[in-house]
C-alpha cells in the first residue's frame, strides 16, 4: 500500500503546515512530505493572507484526502485513538476541541500583525495594539489549561491537537519578543524544545527561499 503525503509549504512561514506536520507526526503516521514552493501564487496567497482558504497542509491517505487542518486532527485521531491526540475524558476533549477550534478560525490580527518566521528574531518588538487583545485571549486560554489539567502541557501530560495548534504561537511569541508571565514563558519553552518541533525548525532555517514581505524590518 502507498505511503501518506503530507503536502505542505514552507516551514519557515506556515502555521498551518507545521500543525498538520506535527499532528502527523504525534500519531505516529509514517509519511512522504510534498513540498509546494512558495513562489507558487496560491501559496503564495496563503502565506501573506491574501486567500480565503488554506489549502495547505493536505495530508492523503488510503483513499482519503483531507486538507483543513482540525479535519486532519479528527481523521488521525479515528485512525489512531490510542495515540491521545484528544483527551480520553469526555469534557476535557469537549475543552480541547473548543480551544482548538478557536485558534482554527480566529485570532486575525495576531496572525497579520506577527507573521509566523522562524528564521527572524525581533527584541523589544512594538506589538500592534491591535493584537494585544488577541495576546491576551491567548495567554488566558494557556493558563485555564495548565491550571485545569496540571500540565506540563494544556491538557496534562500527554501532547494534543491544542498543543499542537497553539505550537506556531509559541514560535511567533519568541520571534516578537512578547512579554509573558513565568508560567507562559515555561509553557512557551517546553513546546519549542520538543524534538519535533527542534527538527522542524531546523530545516525551516535551511529553506533557501524567501518572502521578503515577510522579512521586512518591522
Amino acid at each position: 500500500m502507498a505511503r501518506a503525503t503530507l503536502t505542505i509549504s514552507s516551514k519557515n512561514y506556515s502555521s498551518w503546515s507545521m500543525r498538520g506536520w506535527l499532528l502527523c507526526r504525534m500519531a505516529g503516521l509514517e509519511f512522504d512530505e510534498i513540498v509546494i514552493s512558495s513562489n507558487d501564487p496560491s501559496t503564495r496567497a496563503e502565506l501573506l493572507l491574501l486567500s480565503p482558504s488554506f489549502l495547505v497542509p493536505c495530508l492523503r491517505h488510503e483513499g482519503a484526502t483531507v486538507w483543513d487542518t482540525l479535519a486532519i486532527a479528527e481523521y488521525l485521531w479515528e485512525l489512531t485513538p490510542d495515540t491521545g491526540l484528544f483527551p480520553k475524558d469526555r469534557l476535557a476533549r469537549a475543552h480541547c476541541r473548543a480551544v482548538s477550534g478557536e485558534m482554527h478560525s480566529g485570532f486575525a490580527n495576531l496572525r497579520s500583525a506577527l507573521p509566523m518566521n522562524l528564521k527572524a528574531r525581533y527584541p523589544g518588538f512594538k506589538v500592534w495594539s491591535g493584537a494585544v487583545a488577541d495576546i491576551d485571549r491567548i495567554s488566558t486560554i494557556w493558563r485555564e489549561c495548565l491550571s485545569a489539567y496540571g500540565g506540563p502541557y494544556l491538557f496534562g501530560n500527554q501532547l494534543t491537537v491544542a498543543d499542537a495548534m497553539y505550537a506556531p504561537v509559541c514560535t511567533r511569541f519568541h520571534t516578537y519578543d512578547v512579554a509573558m508571565d513565568a508560567t507562559l514563558k515555561s509553557y512557551c519553552k517546553r513546546i519549542l524544545a520538543l524534538p519535533l518541533m527542534e527538527e522542524w525548525t531546523a530545516a525551516a532555517k535551511e529553506e533557501p527561499d524567501d518572502l521578503e514581505e515577510l522579512d521586512a524590518e518591522f
